[in-house]
């Protein structure tokens, strides 16, 4: 068996008139992020981790934001691309942990279903996928309500 870990991380600025999407779940909010896809920095940190992982770059690699084509694109699509970038190499997700930062919305009702819905992306037990949630203690950008940032760690398996 081969082992590889990868570490992946976003942020987006808070805007309003954008819904929030975060773990590929509709959040009800007043405010969503803004990017050129859904802007879900959860998947982004977990694609990017992938990738990471698999020695593949970023996600702004694969999915430039200068892309048209991407222009509001589903994150949870784009995960699904990575992670076939990765089958085709030979790995399968082991487990991943992650961690959402925002002082709003309080995300821990929500964390179950983003739990579900990662697990489903990847085709992986639900158990595998772990999401936290913190705020910022009201420092910097995300303190502020600006902005929102994720982390993930993955480890892929592959055979030898």
């Amino acid at each position: 068996m081969i082992y590889r870990v990868g570490i992946g991380y976003d942020i987006h600025r808070l805007t309003s008139g954008r819904k929030l999407f975060l773990g590929g779940v509709e959040i009800p909010y007043i405010n969503g992020l803004l990017g050129h896809s859904d802007a879900d920095v959860l998947l982004h940190a977990v694609s990017d981790a992938i990738l990471g992982a698999i020695g593949e770059g970023d996600i702004g690699e694969h999915f430039p934001d200068t892309d048209p084509q991407y222009h509001n694109a589903s994150s949870s699509e784009l995960l699904k691309v990575v992670m076939d970038l990765a089958g085709k190499k030979g790995f399968k997700v082991g487990n991943i942990d992650t961690v959402v930062i925002a002082e709003e919305p309080n995300i821990t009702p929500f964390k179950k279903q983003m739990q579900q819905s990662i697990a489903q992306i990847l085709k992986i037990p639900q158990e595998c996928v772990n999401i936290k949630a913190k705020t910022n203690e009201r420092l910097g950008a995300i303190g502020k309500k600006e902005a929102i940032a994720g982390y993930a760690v993955v480890m892929l398996i592959g055979e030898e």
